[in-house]
């Protein structure tokens, strides 16, 4: 299997590559230090990374930002820091990306806990995450040609735990080797349309 996986240098994104590259050729998209960069806010930034990478059977997204602040200090401008990268930047990952997916192939985007469950700070980020988990589930209706679209849901995880505790009192990190079997469960499964939680 063919998998572009874009994130693969991040926290999550580092031990999801390390699995899929045991089994699988795995390339790596990262807006620096990647086998291919790629930033998915910037549409043509996205095209050109799948002209280089051409056909593909999965895409894994651990990738997009948003601001982080009080809702009061949160300007128009902050908002779509997040609607730009992690969502529209998620979206047209799909809408881009389907067209380079071989019959049958998968694509597996990221959200976490804030759809569910968010703590103080996060309006933004709480936001495109819930936006993200209704996009999946409608798209995958309708997005033909075998093609999966699914999305890893995460809570706190162990190896971020120390850095963002303080933002999330009460909640246990969740392991580490847990989070990569979602990501599997997601490509190398057949579900389709689901939003995978793991929240500990």
């Amino acid at each position: 299997m063919k998998i572009f996986l874009i994130g693969g240098n991040g926290t999550v994104g580092k031990k999801v590559t390390a699995y899929f590259k045991s089994k699988h050729e795995v390339i790596v998209g990262a807006r620096s230090n990647g086998d291919v960069i790629i930033d998915i806010s910037d549409i043509n930034s996205i095209k050109k990374a799948f002209e280089k990478v051409g056909n593909l059977d999965a895409i894994v997204c651990i990738a997009g930002e948003a601001k982080w602040d009080k809702f009061e200090k949160l300007t128009e401008e902050d908002f779509y820091i997040g609607i730009r990268s992690k969502l529209m930047g998620q979206v047209n990952l799909v809408r881009i990306g389907k067209d380079f997916l071989n019959h049958g192939g998968s694509i597996t985007l990221s959200t976490g806990i804030l759809a569910d469950d968010p703590v103080e700070m996060t309006t933004s980020a709480a936001m495109v995450n819930g936006a993200i988990h209704s996009f999946v589930k409608a798209v995958d209706l309708e997005i033909g040609d075998g093609i999966r679209v699914n999305v890893v849901s995460l809570g706190l995880v162990e190896d971020a735990y120390e850095k963002y505790k303080d933002y999330f009192p009460g909640h246990v990190p969740v392991k580490m080797n847990h989070v990569v079997s979602k990501y599997a469960r997601s490509v190398e499964g057949k579900g389709r349309g689901q939003i995978i939680r793991y929240y500990g």
